[in-house]
């Protein structure tokens, strides 16, 4: 008798019609995602027609790389607004930021108003290479502030990977997690889609993102799922419809 694994299911066909993106860098020419407004706009058409209803783009604010404030985000976001409506694409789109975990937060804290997710909730990340030395230091920062940390795909942390209980210890120390999507379909590797499968087996994972900078992320969507649990996936998309806004 022969028995055939029964195959996962491509990405895009795990994306609801009303789904909430709340990562991604279609905001042109001010970090490494979109190049210019066209980009912006072939990105937008691609993540609707897979069932992206509602984007919460996040420029990187990373000092001395992306020098981006909330001023020069804000004024970039009504341009690309005002190209939506000139075109008259039905994109509802707003701006937060994606913070880089770095001395330079306690400065920003101190001195404007963090661009948010919504309410007090801000997505931050960390450098690929190691974790800020003061990491605990800074999210309790930010805490005391009257913001409530997001960490942007945790599961692409490498450090982290030999180190499970570490991911214990930043829930503990108040973050939220967000899943970049296309770590479950091996995009950033086999390792990283192996943390992601076990971060959402562990019920970790609070909320997800597209994270695209480009065309070709959205591409992938159409690759199939690696994970073998899809029901904590399924749980952690639905859980973006908190960041619903009215547009």
């Amino acid at each position: 008798m022969f028995f055939f694994k029964k195959k996962n299911p491509p990405l895009h066909e795990l994306i609801p019609n009303d789904f909430v993106d709340i990562h991604s860098h279609l905001i042109p020419g001010i970090d490494d995602g979109s190049k210019s407004v066209a980009d912006s706009l072939q990105m937008m058409e691609g993540l609707h027609e897979i069932g992206f209803s509602q984007f919460i783009t996040t420029p990187h604010i990373f000092q001395t790389v992306w020098n981006n404030t909330p001023e020069i985000i804000k004024r970039e976001e009504e341009n690309l607004q005002k190209v939506l409506q000139t075109e008259e694409q039905n994109f509802p789109l707003k701006a937060a930021a994606e913070y880089m975990l770095d001395i330079s937060i306690s400065t920003r804290l101190e001195n404007e108003k963090l661009l948010t997710l919504k309410d007090n909730m801000v997505l931050v990340e960390m450098s690929y290479l190691n974790p800020p030395i003061q990491l605990f230091d800074l999210l309790y920062e930010i805490q005391i502030a009257g913001y409530i940390p997001v960490l942007a795909h945790p599961e692409r942390y490498l450090y982290y990977h030999a180190r499970l209980d570490l991911y214990e210890k930043l829930k503990n120390a108040g973050c939220y997690f967000q899943l970049n999507l296309l770590s479950t379909v091996g995009y950033y590797g086999l390792g990283v889609a192996k943390a992601a499968e076990i971060l959402l087996k562990k019920g970790l994972i609070d909320f997800v993102g597209s994270d695209v900078h480009h065309i070709k992320h959205i591409e992938a969507f159409k690759r199939e799922i690696t994970i073998k649990e899809i029901a904590p996936l399924k749980e952690a998309i639905q859980q973006n419809q908190l960041f619903r806004f009215l547009s």
